[in-house]
Formats: structure tokens, sequence, C-alpha cells
């Protein structure tokens, strides 16, 4: 790479660049966070438009990597990871990766879903009745579902240096560290109960928190806080 890669997300979320910028940040990778640039947010409705580019995205987040143009999460954290040593050599191991990171797609997208159950299109505060009933399925259902399955995932690896995959960090480790932080900003009473349960899954969540790269992203201003216009909310009411 001759020039930093341009990601493009919106300005003020964590969202589903977080998770790119965690790779990128581990990485050592110089980049731009496009919208948060002067003039940022018509590059980055650019970037989706198909009348400007060859394939355009759906939605951010979009990584812009010399002349390739890559969409959608888990596909830019494969080329990441193949690119900058984040994700095993071998093709088996790869698809392995890939299966992983797809399956944390499915848990977000479910986390997304106990705000808006009904439309994303509807304010939270029109939907806050069936959000409760959504919210207590995942609590109660879904989210030990999908612990259950990672903690596995990591119990079982035969790598040593407790990582999901192999002896060595991949992004998957990097999203499995976001996941879990952003559950426990949405839902800190269902986490802190649930903390005993998934002993590996804690112990990978502060070894990614103590690289050094991910520690000085995590005290810098490039982190941006959870709020509730983002993926992960914290509303109390959803906890009852």
């Amino acid at each position: 790479m001759t020039t930093p890669y341009q990601l493009y997300y919106w300005d003020g979320l964590q969202g589903r660049g977080e998770f790119v910028r965690l790779a990128l940040e581990e990485a050592g990778v110089p980049y731009v966070d496009v919208a948060r640039q002067k003039k940022g947010m018509p590059a980055l409705m650019a970037s989706l438009d198909g009348d400007k580019v060859a394939h355009p995205s759906f939605a951010p987040p979009v990584l812009q990597a010399g002349a390739l143009l890559i969409g959608q999460t888990t596909n830019i954290l494969m080329f990441l990871g193949a690119k900058h040593g984040l994700a095993p050599r071998s093709l088996e191991g790869r698809l392995w990766a890939n299966q992983l990171q797809l399956t944390i797609a499915d848990i977000v997208a479910e986390a997304h879903d106990t705000h808006h159950p009904i439309s994303t299109n509807a304010y939270y505060e029109d939907q806050k009745r069936e959000a409760k009933a959504r919210a207590k399925d995942f609590r109660e259902q879904r989210i030990p579902k999908f612990l259950d399955y990672f903690e596995g995932v990591v119990q079982r690896n035969p790598g040593r240096g407790g990582y999901a995959i192999g002896a060595r960090l991949s992004y998957v480790d990097l999203s499995l560290f976001q996941l879990i932080d952003g559950l426990r900003y949405a839902f800190p009473k269902t986490m802190a109960k649930l903390a005993a349960t998934y002993p590996h899954l804690l112990a990978l969540y502060d070894k990614v928190a103590q690289r050094p790269n991910v520690a000085a992203y995590l005290r810098s201003k490039r982190r941006l806080p959870h709020n509730e216009s983002c993926i992960f909310r914290h509303y109390p009411e959803l906890e009852k």
C-alpha cells in the first residue's frame, strides 16, 4: 500500500465499521476514517453510488484499498486478514475464519433487532413494547446460544494461546472482543450474570484488550464511545 486505506462508515458510530477499525489498528496500517474528515459524507455516499463505482455496496462499511472497493464487514476482514497476517494461511483455515465471522455477523444483527424489532425506519420509542419482548428472548435464549458456541470454539482450539483459531491472533478474535464489548454495554446485568459461564471467551477478551496496538487505540480519540444511535444500545428497560 502506497496510500492509506480509506474506510467509509457513518460518522459518530462504532457500528459494523468498528470490526474493521480494530483489524486496521491491530495491523498497524495507516487508514483514513473518511466520514470524520471534511467533506467526508459526500465521499461516503459516492462510494455507494452505482453510477460512480463499478461494484457499489448496499451500505457501509466500505474499504478502499488502492483500486479495490470492498464492501461488507466479513468480506473486508477476509481481505485484511490475508494481507496483514490476521488470518490462517491455509484455505481450510481461512474458510473457518470466514465461517466464524459470518456467525458473529448473525448475532450482531440480532442485537440490533432488540431495539428495532419491527422496522429500522421507525423510532425505538414507537416499538418499545415489541422491543421488550424481543430483548427478553435475546437475553435469555440467543445470547447464551451464541456464546456457548463461541466458548466451545475457543476451548476446543488445538492451537495454544487461547485464541479462536490456531496459535496466534486473528481478526476473529478482534471481532469476538468487539461483540462482547458491545453486549456488555447493551446488557450489562445479563453479561455480568453470564460471566462465570464463559471463562475462555472472557480471557480472550482481556487478551485482545491488552495487545499494545489495541490498547493504544482504546485509549485514543479514534475509538468512538458506544451510544444509543448504534447497533449495541443500552436501554435499561430492555433488561427488565
